[in-house]
């Protein structure tokens, strides 16, 4: 494991900027008096999103309210994007800490199959009136279930619903979009009921007084803002960890729906490795350039080692390795490759599955989106084109 670590720290572009991950940013090191502005208005505002990061955010619900819920080991979140990417990916990521069954309902599936259990029933919608997710509850929620609905304190179709079965509500905040709401009422309740610890999380404080941590943000979003000026619009994250697809998932959503407005923005795309390798790779090394690209890699100190008897001769290389010590062959095989044809990337390297890694995440992506948007003039917080669909749809 340490000896893994050693070859990123060779590196010498790569930085530990916390305890928890390792970073490198793309080729240049850059400043901007400009986003270090707007990153310090940011952080001095009273944004509910940046405040929703800290352990000063208030929730609408209680620990009183959690401890009777704690009994129910079968947890049916329904939501739609990030009313449930965010629990969905703590989940997935977490899931060695965790002995509850959860079921995620994000899509329109008739497909659907559940134990037949008494379920604990999240339901999740901002505005209330999310169109998916009004249909899924009313398809699987069963007489004997207990139903929790998270909605904003106004008048709308789950609400109604909520009070007519007289089921609980617990007020979602209406300042935070669901793709920033993940250390919200939205991601945190779930969490709870997972038996993880909220508080841990919540790194922003300790994250305010890391010059580094700071410092690689800024550099990041203005080689970001370099590319989009190049016109390298797709941001092509290189999966290495099947447990983050669900984490990258949200970002995809928190950066689409952040960004794609008034003619611009950026296509995040996120590709399995090293799958890909043999399918997408040669389109990435060979075919246009309007590509950047992210490595994203999570270190496992447990991986299956190779049966050392069974290897052929020509292929000795491998023998006493792990599939973790091939994985980050490949990572450094491709990276290498990168360097040579001059294809702009950066990596995340998380060194180990905790509350606090993913925390530490969901800060760094959200504050960089909220300064890229910044920089191009951008609302962040709002997506006003997807009304058009739910007006349609309605119709």
């Amino acid at each position: 494991f340490k000896f893994r670590e050693k070859h990123f720290k060779k590196d010498t572009k790569t930085i530990m900027l916390t305890d928890n991950f390792l970073f490198k940013d793309f080729r240049k090191k850059r400043k901007s008096k400009k986003i270090q502005s707007h990153l310090k208005k940011l952080i001095q505002s009273n944004n509910e999103i940046i405040t929703s990061l800290t352990n000063n955010y208030k929730y609408s619900y209680t620990k009183k309210f959690i401890r009777r819920l704690r009994s129910f080991k079968f947890i049916r979140i329904f939501g739609m994007g990030g009313s449930s990417l965010g629990s969905h990916a703590i989940y997935d990521f977490l899931k060695y800490k965790i002995d509850k069954n959860f079921f995620f309902v994000s899509n329109l599936n008739s497909k659907k199959n559940f134990p037949k259990k008494k379920f604990l029933n999240l339901v999740i919608s901002k505005s209330g009136n999310t169109l998916e997710t009004i249909v899924n509850s009313n398809a699987y929620i069963k007489k004997n279930d207990k139903n929790i609905f998270i909605t904003e304190d106004k008048k709308s179709i789950l609400k109604k619903i909520g009070l007519q079965l007289k089921n609980e509500i617990i007020n979602h905040n209406d300042f935070i979009g669901g793709r920033y709401s993940v250390l919200s009422e939205v991601g945190m309740l779930p969490a709870e009921l997972m038996g993880l610890d909220p508080k841990k999380f919540k790194q922003f404080n300790n994250l305010v007084k890391n010059k580094h941590f700071f410092n690689s943000m800024i550099s990041n979003a203005v080689n970001i803002l370099e590319l989009i000026k190049a016109k390298k619009f797709n941001s092509v994250i290189l999966n290495y960890d099947e447990t983050s697809d669900n984490l990258l998932k949200w970002y995809q959503q928190l950066v689409a729906e952040s960004l794609g407005k008034k003619g611009g923005g950026i296509l995040p795309i996120i590709s399995t490795m090293p799958k890909d390798n043999h399918s997408l790779m040669q389109l990435y090394l060979d075919g246009q350039k309007n590509n950047f690209y992210t490595f994203f890699y999570t270190q496992e100190k447990f991986s299956k080692k190779l049966n050392s008897r069974n290897i052929p001769k020509d292929m000795q290389f491998l023998k006493n390795k792990n599939l973790n010590d091939i994985l980050l062959s490949q990572i450094f095989a491709t990276q290498k490759v990168f360097k040579k044809q001059n294809i702009p990337f950066r990596s995340f390297i998380l060194r180990k599955r905790s509350e606090e890694t993913l925390g530490e995440l969901f800060s760094f992506f959200i504050i960089e989106t909220i300064l890229i948007a910044n920089a191009l003039k951008i609302d962040p917080y709002n997506q006003p084109a997807v009304e058009l669909i739910k007006k349609e749809t309605k119709k």
